[in-house]
């Protein structure tokens, strides 16, 4: 069963934080979007980390990097208006949409994802 990667619970893995258990048990399965890893490099420059061969090592764990589509881009647009009091970001809604997309549950540590009303399972790590 696929399951989908927000950039939170991806990092949580990688920088061994609470909640990397539950991302390390379906890395096999897991998939995350090209915005939310885009988070990911970003958050990993931002801490020092060298990026050269990142990609190639998460994929070596068995986690996809999925292009995010201008019919994915309209669809992230189209939730701002039902999460927006929630604060999610774009990056979030691109997450969900790959979720929707996919039919897969998402994973996340971002709390605020408990409150989503969407057709989408969410899953929080921690």
């Amino acid at each position: 069963m696929t399951v989908v990667l927000d950039a939170s619970a991806l990092l949580a893995y990688l920088q061994d934080e609470p909640g990397q258990e539950k991302v390390g048990a379906v890395l096999a399965e897991a998939v995350i979007s090209s915005v939310n890893w885009a988070e990911v490099v970003q958050k990993s420059v931002a801490a020092g980390v060298d990026v050269d061969g990142m990609q190639q090592d998460v994929n070596a764990l068995g986690v996809g990097i999925l292009p995010f589509t201008a019919d994915d881009a309209d669809h992230a647009g189209r939730l701002w208006q039902q999460t927006r009091q929630l604060g999610l970001s774009l990056g979030d809604r691109a997450c969900l949409t790959l979720g929707h997309s996919l039919q897969a549950p998402v994973l996340t540590a971002d709390q605020a994802w408990a409150a989503v009303n969407l057709p989408v399972a969410v899953h929080l790590i921690r």
